[in-house]
């Protein structure tokens, strides 16, 4: 399963013109909707195509197979495939590829943020055996709560209770 950020807005707009499933349905051979925001379908070398929106991002699970390496013909078709996927993203993300790649990086910049400030303030409350009470349960709390919002794969939310988990000792 691989994750987009989508344009702010864009969601809107794509549903207004009739959904992701309509606008997937330009991009690829057989398309059908799935729900509001969700599509399944395949073309050529994609055997399986499943997306959706959730919250502000583009879902998508896809199952390729290799082509043909030694027929010109399998290998112009699995090209047009490509390019039909990197022109379907494009619009359903309101991103070029290079800003998706950007993207992308941010967003597990900001996982690994959470993630290393758990572990630093685990280890501060390893070492020290002067903090409050208090300012422990607030930790753990504050802890908790970037743990599950990664576990949600709420990177966004995980790095601002990070923030906070971070100024709690400083």
């Amino acid at each position: 399963m691989e994750r987009f950020d989508v344009r702010r807005g864009l969601i809107k707009q794509v549903n207004g013109e009739g959904g992701l499933s309509t606008l997937a349905a330009r991009y690829f051979e057989q398309v059908e909707g799935t729900g509001e925001n969700s599509f399944s379908g395949s073309h050529g070398i994609m055997t399986s195509i499943i997306g959706s929106y959730e919250g502000s991002a583009l879902m998508i699970d896809v199952t390729n197979v290799p082509p043909n390496f030694d027929d010109p013909e399998a290998m112009k078709s699995a090209m047009d495939a490509r390019k039909r996927w990197t022109s379907f993203l494009d619009e359903a993300t309101g991103y070029n590829s290079k800003q998706r790649g950007d993207k992308a990086k941010e967003w597990a910049k900001k996982a690994s943020k959470a993630k290393s400030a758990i572990s630093a303030t685990r280890h501060l409350m390893e070492m020290s055996d002067t903090l409050p009470e208090d300012k422990l349960s607030e930790a753990e709390s504050i802890i908790a709560e970037i743990e599950q919002a990664l576990e949600s794969n709420d990177n966004t939310r995980a790095a601002g209770r990070a923030e906070k988990l971070n100024k709690l000792f400083n």
